[in-house]
Formats: structure tokens, C-alpha cells, sequence
């Protein structure tokens, strides 16, 4: 069975992070092992009074737990990271497990609509540059590629801005990127795929719902991750991950589900056993 290492923070409520990736990526029929770099009663969006636990010095020990196990990744997989000491860290252990060539998968989680998350600065950036030159694949929104390429952010684009935005990601990413949150016009959003090993790119479109989903994109990013790492092509992963996060949104908007308490995606998991077909 293939194994990811799954480098998130836990939050107890809200269905993101690796409370989504454990359920979605064994699914799948790939085996999760998570490294939990913080530990949240719930995710920190709309919701007050969360309970916050760093978990920045137990990282490296229990990488290195692993190793001593003989315990080694195909995939590696970052996803929200919390300082610049986390990107630092996970950095070096990525180098160490080098030897295992695992397909390094960053999304480079730290902004949306045109603005840093809170905490975050100038710094943080440059730190996340350096974590993105090691990966083969990025899965980046609008906002973390313009940051990534130093491009002007625009709510107002076209398909034209989208191909340059990815196409400059893969000055980081060896093999793909994979833009999330693309729209072309108001009742879609959907992702933009470029695989560099091919020189080719595509536009896959999703039927777009009112409102805010929260752990969506850890939900696709996870899916995308299971999937490349069982070798299917990057177009046909991209494909099965859209499709699995859009049928949970529209369950959650069609039964009126609070969102901010995450999507109805328990329902669908046997689709991605499905996909996964013979490989699993």
C-alpha cells in the first residue's frame, strides 16, 4: 500500500486540515500518516473561542521516530503550516528522506483574496518560496500563486492571466501545478491544471454554490494527492478531486447544512474507492 505523509494541523471541528485528509486519502486505498503540527478545538474560521496547541518542537522527533522504524513516504504531502520555523523544519526533513525520492506535494496555504492569513508576513512568504522550490507539485489558490510569482492579484482576469500564473509556479513545481478557486464566469469554479512534463494545461469547471465552504481545499488537495500518488494522471486526479468536492458542497447547500462546521462529504467516500479502481 502506498503512504503519504501528511504534514497538517488537527482541528477537532470543522471537517479541514487532517480531520478531512485521514478519511479522504485512506479512501482512496492509500494508507495517511499524520503530522500533526498543531492541535485546534476547531478550525479559526468564524468560529470564537477555539483552543490553540503548537506543536512546532514535536515535529522533527517524530520524524525521526519514523526513520528509525524504517517508516518511509511515497508522498509527502504540507498543507497549512504555522511559522517560518515549520516551513524550516519540514524543509530539512524533506531533505533527509531525499533518498526515497517521495513525490513532494505543497499547498501553499496562507492567503485568499488578495490578503495574508493573520500572522503571516513578507517573511513568511520568502519561507514559503523555499518550501515550494523542493516540491513536485503545487495547489495553490489565486492569491498564493500571484504572492509565489510576485504577480499583480486580480479578481477581474481571464484564461490568459491564469496560464501565465501557472506556468510561472513551475519555476517551483517540478512536474504540476494545479490552480484552485478559478472561475471564468459567475455560476462556475473550478481548477486550472498545467503539467510541465507535458507542456499541456486544462480548465476543469464546477457548478458554483452561494457561500463560504470551509476545508474545501484541503478536501481536494487531499484527493489530488491520493491520486497522484497511486500514478494516475495529473488531469484525471485533478478531475476526480473537483468532482468529489463539488458533489459535498452541493450536499451541504442543498440540506442547508452549516458550513462552517465543513461539507457532507462522508456520504461520497465510496466514489473515491471507485476511482481508484484497480489500483487500490
Amino acid at each position: 500500500m502506498k503512504r503519504i505523509f501528511a504534514v497538517h494541523d488537527i482541528s477537532g471541528v470543522g471537517k479541514c486540515s487532517l480531520t478531512a485528509a485521514l478519511p479522504v486519502i485512506s479512501a482512496c486505498g492509500v494508507e495517511c500518516s499524520p503530522v500533526p503540527t498543531a492541535v485546534l478545538s476547531s478550525h479559526t474560521g468564524e468560529m470564537k473561542g477555539y483552543t490553540f496547541r503548537d506543536l512546532t518542537d514535536d515535529i522533527e522527533p517524530y520524524f525521526r521516530h519514523w526513520l528509525s522504524l524504517g517508516i518511509v513516504p511515497d508522498t509527502i504531502y504540507t498543507g497549512y503550516l504555522g511559522s517560518g520555523k515549520q516551513i524550516e523544519i519540514i524543509m530539512r526533513l524533506i531533505s533527509e528522506f531525499s533518498l526515497y525520492s517521495p513525490l513532494i506535494i505543497v499547498d501553499p496555504a496562507m492567503a485568499d483574496s488578495g490578503v495574508l492569513y493573520k500572522g503571516f508576513d513578507s517573511s513568511y512568504i520568502d519561507g514559503m518560496k523555499d518550501l515550494c522550490s523542493l516540491s513536485d507539485v503545487l495547489i495553490p489558490n489565486i492569491t498564493e500563486a500571484a504572492m509565489l510569482t510576485g504577480s499583480e492579484y486580480k479578481t477581474g482576469y481571464d484564461r490568459e492571466y491564469i496560464h501565465a500564473l501557472a506556468k510561472a509556479l513551475c519555476g517551483y513545481a517540478k512536474k504540476y501545478t494545479v490552480i484552485t478557486g478559478v472561475s471564468f464566469s459567475e455560476d462556475e469554479s473550478g481548477c486550472y491544471v498545467y503539467d510541465k512534463t507535458a507542456d499541456r494545461s486544462g480548465y476543469l469547471p464546477a457548478k458554483k454554490y452561494p457561500g463560504t465552504y470551509y476545508g474545501t481545499g484541503d478536501i481536494f488537495a487531499s484527493v489530488l494527492s491520493a491520486f497522484l500518488t497511486l500514478g494516475f494522471d495529473v488531469m484525471k486526479a485533478a478531475e476526480y478531486a473537483l468532482e468529489f468536492t463539488n458533489k459535498s458542497i452541493k450536499e451541504t447547500y442543498e440540506n442547508k447544512t452549516d458550513p462552517r462546521f465543513g461539507v457532507a462529504f462522508e456520504k461520497f467516500l465510496p466514489d473515491l474507492m471507485r476511482y481508484a479502481g484497480g489500483k487500490v
